[in-house]
């Protein structure tokens, strides 16, 4: 008596298989821009009393709105974006510094008015010294991305280390060279977003922002 066989059914092999496709996601536009001129407009005002440009300090107060809203939330929402770009420099560099900002008008608004007074300068410089160590090492990362950047960082780190020393060393003249650094500071930054907007605006190049290749 013939056994019955029960027939083989060959499985399809991987290279049979249709290929999976990524999921593709739409292009998004580039938030540097938008992040760099937050950052160069609060900082652009702030350092334009520590400067002594404007000499009266119950002006000051204008700075507050723009560190919350501009230098702050837009600054973490470019950064968001950054993430969504794959860039962790900018990623990083403008959630940070946006982080700053919003803490900075925390730091006036809530706990500066309820420190002594005699020893209120050493908080300001505790907390300007760990934006100083931060802004260095990114500024390092700087040398390998574009000439620009490495400005805006440099300038950047002169600028927080003035303010520092000044505000430890309790020296005003101190404090008004980093406002003068600040305001340097920012008008590269102004440059960088108003460089990128137009570039892409634009679609050429026309704005040199010189890149390091490698």
């Amino acid at each position: 008596m013939t056994e019955l066989q029960t027939p083989v059914i060959d499985s399809p092999s991987a290279a049979d298989a249709p290929a999976v496709q990524a999921p593709s996601h739409p292009p998004i536009a580039d938030p540097g821009p938008l992040g760099l001129a937050g950052f160069a407009l609060t900082t652009f005002v702030l350092s334009c009393f520590n400067s002594g440009l404007i000499k009266d300090g119950t002006l000051e107060a204008v700075v507050l709105p723009l560190a919350l809203f501009y230098g702050g939330i837009a600054q973490v929402l470019a950064g968001m974006w950054e993430f969504r770009k794959n860039n962790t420099f900018g990623a990083v560099a403008f959630t940070s510094y946006g982080a700053f900002w919003l803490s900075f008008a925390g730091y006036v608004k809530f706990v500066a008015p309820h420190l002594v007074p005699a020893h209120a300068h050493q908080a300001t410089g505790l907390f300007l010294l760990a934006w100083t160590i931060f802004t260095v090492y990114m500024t390092i990362v700087t040398t390998r991305i574009s000439g620009l950047l490495l400005a805006i960082f440099s300038v950047l780190s002169v600028t927080f280390v003035l303010l520092t020393a000044g505000q430890l060393q309790q020296q005003t003249s101190l404090i008004h060279l980093g406002g003068w650094a600040g305001l340097l500071t920012a008008l590269l930054a102004w440059y960088g977003s108003f460089a990128g907007v137009a570039n892409n605006t634009w679609k050429n190049k026309s704005l040199p922002t010189w890149p390091f290749s490698g």
